[in-house]
């Protein structure tokens, strides 16, 4: 028996160096703009010939991992440092964005070689955004001729839904907003992307991002009132936006309004400085009457739990609404202030199915309450009333408008006799 321990297996010979294809790539942008700068300079102002070019180039250079690079190039020339300006060490081109003529119809022409691109190497998308967002930052670091081009092309390309509202956000920049540049950039954009389209597609791209409220960021602090930007902006022949931006900052004010009213009622404060706070809200807000008669009504609509079973709520919506009823007779103290009230209940019923059979026993309670005319209830049942429900509406109310119509026909025979 051999006690000798058995010697185990060693792995001999060379260790192979990594293959090639496994070592990470350098990034060395410089060849790339070579190529991309070559191109450029070879189709020259053709833009239908760029648009080519780039296209036919995507198959060959690698712009998911440059394309940084390719947007730099094609809108300034050459890869930029930062704050703007252009690296000196490259080569560079001088058909670009930012070298061509200052006009609408140009920075168009230009916008479609971009979104052929984009549609062509959908990958880009994100990337183009990132540009558009960084250079709007650097901003400061361009003339103002370049800035012109810049805010021309993007309010093009924001009206034709190839970029996303959200790039706003580098306008917001604090130096950029101190020093004017923004709100001087912004007119610029507003104009060509109204021009593009209409203040309808600027109002729904700024509302998807949640930014139709930031606008008065573009002033500085101290300038950020509706008057400022309302000037500022109908001076520079955008009266539109000067609009939109007064009536949205009013949704907010009756907003604001709406979530304290219902603070208050939770809290339990009297009706009388509930009352008196509305109404200096109102003047300071320029809120009329009509307008805070729906807050009114939505506040205290919102503020109770409602029961689930029809039989129940009835009952429930009439105590409390006899409850609250002096701080809706304080709020329509003018006919079209009823009729907007009656409006809103009709389509409050509809909306909540539990409250389809209450309609006819809320007017009564607020006809009660003097909340509601007769004169009001008539005109909203002869031609005032909204679509919601209305056959149903109309027949819950028939005889009670007709006993106030009889009521009122009996009022003027008396009156007769009396004379």
């Amino acid at each position: 028996m051999n006690n000798q321990k058995q010697q185990k297996p060693t792995l001999t010979g060379q260790r192979f160096k990594t293959r090639k294809r496994d070592e990470k790539e350098r990034f060395d942008p410089t060849q790339f703009q070579e190529s991309i700068v070559q191109g450029l300079n070879q189709t020259g102002t053709d833009l239908e010939a760029v648009a080519k070019f780039l296209d036919a180039s995507g198959a060959k250079l690698d712009y998911r991992r440059y394309a940084e690079t390719l947007f730099d190039i094609l809108v300034a020339g050459g890869m930029l440092a930062p704050g703007g300006t252009l690296s000196d060490d490259v080569t560079r081109t001088e058909f670009c964005l930012f070298t061509a003529q200052e006009d609408l119809e140009t920075m168009q022409a230009y916008a479609q070689v971009f979104n052929k691109l984009i549609r062509r190497y959908k990958y880009l998308e994100k990337g183009f955004e990132e540009e558009i967002k960084k250079l709007l930052l650097f901003l400061k670091g361009f003339t103002e001729s370049e800035r012109n081009k810049l805010a021309m092309l993007t309010g093009i390309l924001l009206a034709n839904g190839n970029i996303s509202a959200s790039i706003l956000s580098s306008l917001f920049n604090e130096n950029l907003v101190k020093e004017g540049v923004s709100a001087a950039f912004a007119v610029k954009l507003f104009k060509s992307w109204i021009n593009e389209k209409d203040i309808n597609s600027v109002s729904v791209s700024l509302r998807k991002v949640g930014m139709d409220n930031r606008l008065m960021e573009l002033f500085p602090a101290n300038k950020r009132s509706c008057e400022h930007f309302s000037k500022y902006f109908t001076d520079a022949g955008l009266k539109e936006l000067s609009d939109f931006a007064r009536n949205q900052q009013s949704i907010g004010a009756r907003k604001e309004l709406q979530k304290e009213l219902q603070e208050q009622m939770s809290r339990g404060d009297s009706f009388k400085d509930i009352i008196t706070y509305v109404k200096e809200e109102m003047k300071k807000s320029n809120i009329s009457e009509q307008t805070m008669i729906g807050i009114m009504w939505t506040s205290v609509m919102s503020s109770v739990e409602w029961n689930k079973k029809e039989e129940l709520v009835t009952e429930q919506a009439i105590k409390h609404l006899k409850q609250y009823s002096p701080l809706l007779k304080a709020f329509t103290s003018q006919g079209l202030s009823e009729l907007t009230l009656l409006s809103k209940i009709q389509e409050y019923c509809y909306d909540n199915i539990h409250f389809m059979k209450a309609f006819q026993k809320i007017v009564v309670l607020l006809y009660k309450a003097d909340v509601l005319s007769e004169e009001a209830i008539l005109k909203w049942y002869t031609d005032a009333h909204v679509p919601k429900g209305k056959s149903i509406f109309l027949e819950q109310m028939k005889k009670f408008v007709e006993w106030l119509r009889n009521a009122e026909e009996e009022s003027e025979s008396d009156e007769e006799e009396a004379d």
